[in-house]
């Protein structure tokens, strides 16, 4: 039926209004994509670049070179050596059991690591690389990268790790690294992400530890580009990080081996001080152990060997070990008397073989006794009546101020790890660790380096060096950081009366170089380097009234663990001293006898710079030397190399 034009007319119009509705709105939608468009393209730019960019581009952390440590004439004591290892992405691999199977057939890998890298990729975000083999061989490393297109999330990578050339003869010193663990993560205070990188090696012990920020550097950044499939194709630039700091310590590594290897077969600590400046010359502790085996990771087997030597190779004795001093505390004693000007030099004291207080009598080691002895004399032969007796006029108090000014009962500040304070105990201690007043018997006890006194071989040496210079000599273990000079441990003077110091001096120079010295067996014949010393015994069981009444039971007679300590401090030349030491023997018996020779042959070895000639030896002990020096001379350092890294 045909419309009328009026009804055409109205439904163009309806048409007309809803086609400017439907276009407007149009316009309206078009306009707000306009204007989103522009917002993500022009003000949402960078954003939205970068959600792009990690969508395709992975950003790895570079672990840094590690600083390497020297010795004092430039030879590499810690080095950093080329490692290549296998590393595995989580997100990358898919199937990570057929991954690792496929892997598997090209290369051996220990089933334990495969287990540790798996646990280990649970615990981390799936984008972290984790090492599944390290310490592979290079056709290892040409096999996986021929057959990468099947192992999806695999790669091989060539990075640095730490080998310690010296081995055993640094191990204490050194110390040694290895990977960053759950427990150092929960103990340590540090949130640089390197060590979020599985099996990235931090300082365990000794100055590895304890230097690890100066030594670790700080991350650099690879960029690498990957497919849809996470494929890496290639890398797109690298930002290497800046590599730790060089440090050279002030050991003498020749040194430090020869007294390594004097000791060998004792359970023993030794420590060389040169007197210049304060810088230790060795720190040795025997027996000791090969660092490398914590950095490949040690196997249980060898972890419980070390465990079990009752000679413990794992503590450092030079500076962790604490023991009675003995007879070398008597220098303290001395001193504090003089000082306090209780006793005068040429006083006599009555030694019968015991000293009587308050009904309980004190021996002294010489049953008959020495008589009538003064000062120098009993020094020189070691007599303890003479201490028992001046003890009791000066007091504790004093004593306890002089072995600290001496450098006893401090703890010495050294990168080294779990270094001891000792204990230079006085009233006030006593009242307040033990709740107990102090007795007059404390202070005879003390007087002759036993009861409550206690000193590390590290301690004894300084204690030695302050008594033959009379200056603060503070040891010093770093000489160098980046070629940085470190604070000299010269120090100022001890503010202690030169009488007393040169007394002192003169009786330890008899102990060793008169017939009548507990010493005098082994000193030095070479006049321009004659030797002061002072021996030690200090007894770690007690010997009841019975026992003394029947005689006195042998060291050699008695299980190693009941035996006395051995000690000896020194210094030399006497006239003009360059060096001064301390060695200390667990359970050696006499000072005299175990400790007093070790002490001679380290103090040759260190004023000649290598071997000393037979000549400056006693002539009954010049065959035994010679048999020694071969036998010594048999362990071959490694080559040397300048500083510089690798």
């Amino acid at each position: 039926m045909k419309r009328a034009p009026k009804d055409n007319i109205e439904s163009a119009r309806i048409i007309g209004r809803r086609a400017l509705v439907v276009g407007g709105g149009q316009l309206g939608i078009i306009g707000a994509l306009g204007l989103r468009l522009r917002a993500m393209q022009v003000e949402q730019a960078d954003e939205f670049r970068l959600l792009a960019e990690e969508n395709r581009i992975n950003i790895r952390l570079l672990p840094p070179e590690r600083g390497m440590i020297f010795d004092r004439n430039g030879i590499p004591v810690a080095d950093n050596e080329q490692n290549y290892r296998v590393v595995m992405v989580r997100e990358d691999a898919g199937d990570i059991g057929e991954v690792l199977a496929k892997l598997t057939e090209l290369v051996e890998i220990d089933p334990n690591n495969l287990t540790r890298a798996m646990e280990e990729m649970q615990r981390r975000s799936p984008f972290v690389p984790v090492t599944i083999a390290d310490r592979l061989s290079w056709d290892d490393v040409a096999r996986i990268n021929l057959n990468t297109p099947t192992l999806p999330g695999i790669s091989a990578e060539v990075g640095l790790s730490r080998v310690y050339p010296w081995g055993a003869d640094l191990a204490h010193v050194v110390g040694y690294v290895g990977p960053v663990s759950d427990y150092d993560l929960s103990r340590i205070d540090d949130d640089d992400p390197l060590l979020q990188i599985p099996k990235f090696q931090i300082g365990k012990t000794g100055s590895e530890n304890k230097l690890e920020h100066t030594l670790r550097g700080s991350a650099g950044t690879r960029r690498i580009e990957v497919n849809a499939a996470g494929r890496i194709m290639r890398e797109l630039d690298r930002q290497e990080g800046d590599p730790g700091k060089d440090i050279q310590l002030t050991l003498d590594s020749r040194l430090q081996s020869y007294v390594q290897a004097r000791l060998d077969g004792e359970s023993a600590g030794a420590v060389v001080i040169d007197l210049e400046n304060g810088d230790l010359r060795a720190i040795a502790s025997a027996p000791a152990f090969d660092p490398n085996l914590f950095v490949r990771g040690i196997s249980n087997t060898d972890w419980k060997a070390l465990n079990a030597d009752k000679y413990r190779p794992l503590a450092a004795k030079a500076v962790q070990g604490t023991y009675p001093p003995g007879s070398t505390f008597k220098m303290v004693t001395a001193m504090a008397a003089m000082e306090a000007g209780v006793v005068a030099a040429d006083e006599t004291v009555y030694c019968p073989g015991y000293t009587d207080v308050f009904n309980i009598r004190f021996h002294c080691w010489k049953r008959g006794g020495h008589g009538n002895i003064n000062l120098h004399e009993s020094l020189k032969q070691s007599c303890d009546c003479y201490y028992y007796e001046i003890a009791q006029r000066v007091g504790i108090d004093k004593m306890a101020e002089m072995a600290r000014k001496l450098g006893l009962g401090i703890k010495h500040d050294l990168p080294l790890s779990a270094v001891a304070r000792g204990l230079a105990p006085d009233k006030a201690w006593k009242r307040e660790v033990r709740d107990e007043e102090w007795r007059i018997g404390d202070t005879v006890n003390a007087s002759i380096g036993q009861g409550y006194v206690l000193a590390s071989p590290l301690q004894l040496a300084v204690m030695s060096a302050r008594i033959a210079t009379g200056r603060e000599v503070t040891p010093r273990l770093v000489r160098l950081i980046d070629g940085v000079e470190q604070p000299s441990g010269l120090g100022e003077s001890l503010g202690i009366n030169e009488n007393t110091l040169r007394r002192i001096r003169a009786s330890m120079n008899d102990v060793c170089n008169h017939r009548r010295g507990t010493a005098y067996g082994s000193r030095i014949t070479t006049e321009e380097y004659k030797m002061a010393g002072k021996t030690g015994t200090s007894q770690v069981r007690r010997i009841t009234p019975e026992e003394r009444a029947a005689g006195v039971t042998k060291n050699e007679d008695l299980p190693w663990e009941r035996r006395d300590h051995a000690l000896f401090v020194s210094f030399a030349p006497y006239d003009k001293p360059r060096y001064a030491l301390s060695v200390v023997v667990e359970h050696g018996g006499g000072g005299s006898r175990a400790a007093a020779p070790i002490a001679r042959d380290i103090m040759l070895q260190a004023l000649y710079g290598g071997p000393p000639p037979l000549e400056a030896y006693p002539a009954g002990v010049r065959d035994k030397i010679a048999e020694q020096q071969r036998r010594i001379e048999a362990r071959v350092p490694p080559g040397s190399k300048g500083l510089g890294r690798a």
